[in-house]
């Protein structure tokens, strides 16, 4: 702050010294090297510090929706170095002064806001701190530099049950979501099934088309080639043709176990009588085409 070698004083940089003659101000005293003359009454009275200060100010105050709440509020500060004497003699304990003040805006202006408007207003807040103090601490030589509302601390059981509801609100979108997914999934789970359905019905009658079309074209042959048959015949015969190829077939399997098949000549001919019809109603089908 300052160094004194009788006469003379060393004022530190980022002070400033105060300088009173006979008991009363004189003049304020810049860094560096000062010489006083103690038989004309003149001394240095104090050195202040123009330096930024910082005060913690914890506040407890209650919302509007009556939940209690405590505020952190940490304000920055410092002397005005033209108007250091009004900061000397003016206020004994500035930190009192600007505490009481803050506590004095704070409890003017929270309680008409609620918990969840505080928590989205602070700035509003700490702007009507620095405000005041600005407007009250100016005419006693100090400047606020800037007024921060730190923290927001509302009762233990009001933070658990906001984190309760917090909590509650999470998990329901959750389901929400989870639900949507769900039935995006089934949705297109049912239109893929819709779809492989009517693809496997578009094959398979293709695939009787083409059978039956196949089944036509060799009874046409057979009968061109062989003299004195009829297109039932030669039908007949390939029917039971197929027919032992299949049971055949079944048999080499090694992946079947035991098959009972109805056997007899009469449902051969049931066999061969359903793919004759089929065969003529394609080619009925082709010629309307």
């Amino acid at each position: 702050m300052g160094t004194f070698f009788g006469l003379f004083t060393c004022i530190d940089q980022a002070s400033i010294g105060v300088v009173e003659r006979w008991g009363r101000f004189e003049k304020l005293a810049e860094p560096g090297f000062h010489f006083f003359n103690p038989f004309a009454g003149q001394w240095l009275a104090g050195v202040l510090s123009t330096r930024i200060n910082s005060l913690d100010v914890r506040i407890e105050t209650k919302t509007k929706d009556n939940v209690f709440v405590q505020l952190l509020c940490s304000i920055q500060y410092r002397v005005i170095r033209q108007n250091a004497d009004d900061a000397f003699y003016e206020l004994q304990d500035p930190k009192e002064q600007i505490q009481a003040y803050v506590f004095d805006v704070v409890r003017a202006h929270v309680p008409r806001m609620t918990l969840d408007e505080l928590f989205e207003q602070k700035g509003d807040v700490a702007k009507a701190v620095l405000e005041e103090l600005e407007k009250v601490m100016g005419t006693y030589g100090y400047n606020i530099e800037h007024i921060l509302m730190v923290d927001i601390i509302p009762d233990d059981s009001v933070r658990k049950a906001m984190n309760e509801i917090n909590a509650a609100q999470r998990l329901q979108l959750a389901s929400v979501y989870k639900g949507e997914a769900e039935k995006v999934l089934q949705v297109k789970k049912a239109e893929a099934e819709a779809e492989a359905k009517y693809l496997g019905g578009v094959g398979v009658a293709r695939q009787r088309q083409a059978i039956t079309e196949g089944l036509r074209d060799n009874i046409l042959n057979f009968s061109h080639k062989v003299e004195g048959t009829s297109a039932k015949e030669v039908m007949d015969l390939i029917m039971i043709t197929q027919y032992f190829d299949t049971i055949k077939d079944l048999g080499n399997s090694s992946k079947n176990t035991t098959v009972f098949l109805p056997h007899g000549p009469g449902h051969v001919r049931d066999i061969s009588n359903q793919i004759r019809n089929g065969m003529m109603e394609a080619t009925s089908a082709h010629v309307d085409g």
